[in-house]
């Protein structure tokens, strides 16, 4: 009986999820490749200072508790003095979301019934978005990741969907951009996506975080259709470096650090990078010397 039960729950719940699958033909056209509009200070629209999101004394104005303000301004005096270190840039690890979002290179998302692909150039990033009818995994089934877990749905031509089970700043090696805008392990993030029109797509994601903001804070992100025919070329943090002796991507930052070959702890050469002096890799644990 209990086996019949289980068997018939199962059932109806993949009836379910069958029943909210948008098809194919009724799915919205997103393809081609994208490209985000403006820099990358993640929310433009609350930034004071002029310049970019490296640039000394430029900075956004979250809603922040005082305690991730406090957090925040130490960033900041660390940016401004040339001593915070990009872990995306210089180690390589998943830009997270929401910062997938926040990149400067190409994008294709992938639009199917069941599922949406976020593909972007910048790292080979990627996050999926599960669109089947299922619903969000409970708190025993979730732990901290950079990209959390999503589930979706379609209202009309917007895709819907919520995020948890984000890690937050809780290794120090996920940001939303180079001002050193951090969320805390407990964000939800619930973002829609559309077309505004045949050239322009628009995500405005809506953050919730108990520990780090005092209310929501809305930042919405645009993305510029690309000319046919073009093609996304992944690469890592190693392949823009290059030779960190050489070739200087960052300019003025990369010029005053000291270049370091980061090695793991068997003496193997993982990655290279450049910190200033004394600096330390938040990701392997590599300090210059």
């Amino acid at each position: 009986m209990i086996g019949m039960k289980r068997l018939l729950s199962f059932s109806l719940f993949a009836g379910l999820a069958s029943a909210q699958v948008v098809p194919y033909d009724k799915l919205p056209d997103w393809s081609g490749t994208w490209q985000m509009q403006g820099g990358t200070v993640f929310d433009r629209a609350t930034q004071t200072g002029e310049g970019g999101s490296v640039t000394p004394g430029v900075r956004e104005h979250p809603p922040y508790t005082a305690e991730y303000e406090k957090k925040y301004a130490a960033h900041l005096a660390l940016r401004d003095a040339d001593r915070y270190p990009d872990v995306f840039s210089n180690c390589g690890i998943p830009a997270g979301f929401p910062r997938i979002m926040n990149l400067p290179d190409a994008y294709e998302f992938v639009v199917r019934p069941d599922v949406f692909y976020i593909i972007a150039e910048n790292g080979g990033n990627t996050m999926r978005v599960y669109t089947d009818g299922r619903k969000l995994p409970g708190k025993e089934d979730t732990w901290g990741t950079y990209t959390g877990v999503s589930v979706g749905r379609w209202e009309g031509d917007t895709l819907v969907w919520d995020t948890v089970g984000l890690k937050g700043d809780r290794d120090d090696d996920s940001i939303l951009d180079r001002t050193g805008l951090v969320l805390s392990d407990q964000a939800k993030i619930t973002t829609r996506m559309r077309k505004i029109n045949e050239n322009t797509l628009e995500a405005r994601m809506t953050i919730e975080d108990a520990k780090a903001l005092s209310k929501p804070w809305v930042v919405t992100k645009q993305y510029r259709k690309g000319k046919p025919g073009l093609f996304l070329y992944d690469y890592g943090g190693k392949d823009w470096f290059g030779d960190a002796r050489t070739r200087a991507p960052f300019g003025r930052r990369i010029r005053q650090r000291r270049e370091g070959d980061h090695r793991n702890r068997e003496g193997v050469s993982v990655h290279q990078s450049a910190f200033l002096d004394p600096g330390e890799c938040h990701r392997c644990g590599w300090q210059s010397n």
